[in-house]
């Protein structure tokens, strides 16, 4: 298959602002980056470096129920220390 038999859907370049960030609580320790911008509606993309695991996490994901312990594969005492480090940001 060349580069033309490819079908492209958007293939779009944007300005992005990412945040690297490792804390340490009382469960785990986190290695993250956070990417900011205007593509997911206000939603940041929230990559875990350790785990090579990422989601789109708004207000609304950080409400819902084991979604965190789902993406990141984590116990619900490791997402709930996710959880109030990612709040500071929403």
């Amino acid at each position: 298959m060349s580069h033309e038999d490819l079908m492209f859907l958007y293939d779009d370049v944007e300005e992005t602002k990412t945040r690297f960030v490792s804390f340490v609580g009382e469960t785990n320790r986190f290695d993250l980056g956070i990417t900011t911008t205007e593509r997911f509606y206000g939603k940041l993309l929230v990559f875990n470096i350790q785990s090579n695991r990422f989601a789109l996490i708004g207000e609304d994901d950080l409400e819902e129920p084991g979604y965190l312990e789902h993406i990141y594969q984590i116990n619900e005492d490791e997402a709930a220390e996710l959880k109030t480090f990612l709040e500071t940001l929403l």
